[in-house]
């Protein structure tokens, strides 16, 4: 047995690369524990283990006295010389034993073979745990084994890593046994184990990915300053380089766009915006809320707030879809950004519109209203305005801002 043990012991020093020097001490510990139970917590003893020649030795050292009063730590004369030992040894010396392992009874080694199965497990539990914690923040990548309610279980170096519902990308499909990537978020121990959650979603997977596909951020020429995601939808990029030479953003979109569409593959068609870094809030501002256009910011820089005044036809790129836009402008400046609407001049609108082209929009009573009072076109209801429009029977005030707002979101959408 006591090969075994070193050995399996042994084999843990080459797998998981675990000190033996520790180890030795863990099984010191139990087979410490199992002369303990047998001679009493008061015995003197001595466990020595060669995990090189596996072996183990315990050694039990009592003194010698004429009339036993505790049989463990004190032996008699008596008995040693019934033993036949050949040292000259008296009453007063000390008298080392080997122990055998079978002398202590199948009941102990059980107990000893059950405390060192519990070390082990705890030793590896403790391996898992240091090695995903040394990989916090990277990426890596494992087989789907398990799809549940709540989250999706990923096999990576026979460990379990859990991929849940909110570190997953919204809408993303995930099939058992397909290959998947993603950064190692949290480390935790629990006591059945350590608890590895892996994420998509996290702003810090964007970050990786943006390092392996672009050599120039990971060798450092390119540093990423700051990023604004949101999953599956959209994400902005803001970044810098440090070389005048190398156009960061052209760096990161790569010829034809080769590198950031590696990117967005990974991220399931994630739009992701790059933009350049400027100390310049104004500036950093006016790049964030790209593609629209702006005809002025006004910053405060000590209360973080800014208020961006641009023509009625920019505001819904200035927005974006449900606001996307404007959201990530506001995470990757750290501003609270306020618009403030400019309605653009009916002059500048480069095509007109037939109204009968809006007859579905306004409603066929509305359109029947403005044709019988001779007005054909969108821009000759704009140009006409709040008073002229008055004159017509049947429309009132709220009315006709309606159909305004109307006519002017059709513009709108034909500016994008």
């Amino acid at each position: 047995m006591n090969a075994d043990i070193v050995e399996s012991f042994s084999q843990m020093v080459r797998e998981k690369g675990v000190d033996k020097d520790v180890l030795a001490g863990i099984i010191e510990e139990i087979f410490g524990m199992l002369v303990r139970k047998k001679y009493g917590e008061d015995a003197k003893y001595d466990v020595v283990v060669n995990m090189d020649r596996g072996d183990i030795e315990i050694f039990l050292e009592r003194e010698i006295v004429e009339e036993v009063e505790n049989p463990n730590t004190q032996i008699s004369l008596e008995d040693i010389n019934n033993r036949g030992n050949e040292d000259e040894l008296d009453v007063g010396d000390d008298f080392v034993e080997k122990l055998e392992l079978e002398t202590f009874g199948r009941r102990l080694i059980t107990l000893a073979k059950q405390g060192l199965n519990q070390k082990i497990r705890e030793i590896e539990k403790d391996i898992v745990y240091n090695e995903y914690n040394e990989l916090l923040n990277e990426i890596v990548v494992g087989d789907i084994y398990q799809i549940r309610k709540s989250d999706i279980l990923v096999n990576h170096n026979r460990n379990e890593l859990i991929l849940p519902r909110s570190e997953q990308i919204p809408y993303e499909r995930y099939k058992k046994g397909e290959t998947i990537r993603a950064i190692v978020k949290e480390v935790r121990k629990s006591t059945s184990g350590p608890v590895i959650v892996i994420s998509r979603a996290d702003n810090n997977f964007l970050r990786r990915l943006f390092e392996i596909e672009i050599p120039e951020i990971y060798d450092g020429i390119i540093d990423i300053k700051a990023i604004a995601r949101e999953p599956g939808e959209r994400a902005k990029v803001a970044v810098e380089s440090q070389d005048n030479r190398i156009d960061a953003v052209g760096a990161c979109v790569g010829m034809k766009g080769v590198r950031i569409h590696a990117i967005v593959r990974e991220l399931s068609n994630e739009n992701i915006d790059v933009v350049n870094y400027s100390e310049d809030p104004v500036v950093y501002l006016q790049r964030s809320l790209a593609p629209a256009k702006l005809k002025k910011i006004e910053v405060n820089t000590a209360a973080k707030k800014a208020v961006v005044t641009a023509d009625s036809d920019q505001v819904s790129l200035l927005v974006g879809r449900n606001g996307v836009n404007i959201r990530l402008a506001m995470k990757l400046t750290g501003y609270e950004i306020e618009i403030l609407r400019e309605e653009k001049p009916f002059e500048e609108y480069e095509e007109d519109i037939e109204l009968i082209d809006l007859k579905e929009e306004l409603g066929a009573e509305i359109y029947e209203l403005l044709i019988n009072n001779r007005y054909d076109t969108a821009l000759e209801v704009l140009t006409a305005g709040p008073e002229k429009l008055k004159e017509i029977e049947g429309l009132d005030e709220a009315k006709i801002n309606e159909i305004l707002e109307i006519i002017k979101s059709q513009f709108e959408e034909e500016e994008e």
